[in-house]
């Protein structure tokens, strides 16, 4: 039995084989309708989340199996003290697999080993986001070809940002990967992903608080947005909040084949007349998600049957 906690529990070519199957539910949505009748798949959301929870719910629902779970910790035991080991071994009575979101970092590792069942870890604070990673993936492999030979500039909240923090990992894998981190001083990349990641692997990488001087050379912008939940003040959070607003004059000198991506939620860091731009690939990350979770539901559940 597997489960993911982090986006490097797998290799690069179980990460290639779930994209393989990815495209070939898009391509064939009818040869996977049956593929989890019987199997139920539990959501434990202690954080809010709109596009995560759903997409995970659509993915086994459109693999034939259902949803149960709750939305927010208070509708749990948590809201009465109970462990995150003792929810763990309660839901896997109920359930074939588990996807779990919490505030609190390594939140869903504790579940992994304490649950007879795969555990998803659909984001634990500011640590990382594997499911949002594999949308990520599926997503420039299908607009660029390929997940090598590219430069790739981060942009936001990147002291926080538990997707950045993934994606980073995710690419650090494959070949010729640039990496430009555009952020405030005060939100820069932590120093351990630029360490045990960048780093380690030998990724050319560089900082830079401007925007528009690096634009030029990107072929992936991912944007983020300054994540209020995680600021312990109002007033920095407010500070920082609009560092960084892309609108379409700020493209006029980006490539023309440019993939801009976010995973979502936006507040102000895109305007929404960068929507109309073919460039403009959030959306498309949105249903990629669905696809990859689907993938990779069906890759932990079959492992989890041998």
């Amino acid at each position: 039995m597997r489960s993911l906690i982090d986006i490097v529990d797998f290799t690069p070519t179980e990460l290639d084989e779930l994209i393989a199957t990815a495209c070939d539910i898009m391509e064939n949505p009818a040869a996977y309708a049956e593929r989890c009748r019987g199997k139920k798949l539990a959501t434990l959301f202690f954080e809010p989340s709109t596009r995560t929870r759903l997409s995970f719910e659509a993915a086994m629902l459109e693999l034939g199996g259902s949803v149960i779970g709750f939305s927010e910790a208070n509708s749990s035991s948590a809201a009465k003290g109970e462990s995150i080991a003792d929810t763990a071994k309660t839901i896997s009575c109920y359930a074939d697999i588990i996807a779990m979101r919490h505030p609190k970092e390594g939140a869903p590792l504790v579940a992994a080993m304490n649950a007879s069942v795969p555990v998803i870890n659909a984001g634990d604070g500011g640590h990382c986001h594997p499911t949002q990673t594999l949308a990520d993936l599926l997503t420039i492999y299908r607009e660029k070809g390929r997940l090598s030979n590219l430069t790739v500039g981060f942009c936001g909240d990147l002291k926080f940002g538990r997707t950045v923090h993934s994606l980073i990992g995710a690419l650090s894998r494959y070949d010729d990967i640039k990496v430009v981190l555009i952020s405030p001083e005060e939100l820069k990349l932590p120093s351990y992903v630029k360490k045990e990641v960048l780093q380690k692997n030998d990724i050319p990488y560089e900082q830079t608080t401007d925007l528009s001087s690096v634009m030029p050379k990107l072929d992936i912008l991912y944007m983020t947005r300054v994540q209020r939940e995680r600021f312990f003040n109002e007033e920095d959070y407010l500070r920082l909040k609009d560092s960084y607003i892309l609108e379409p004059r700020k493209l006029q000198n980006a490539k023309s084949d440019l993939c801009i991506m976010h995973p979502l939620p936006r507040v102000n860091e895109i305007s929404v007349a960068v929507d109309k731009d073919p460039r403009a690939c959030y959306f498309k990350q949105v249903l990629n998600g669905k696809y990859m979770r689907m993938a990779l539901i069906l890759k932990l559940l079959e492992e989890a049957t041998v």
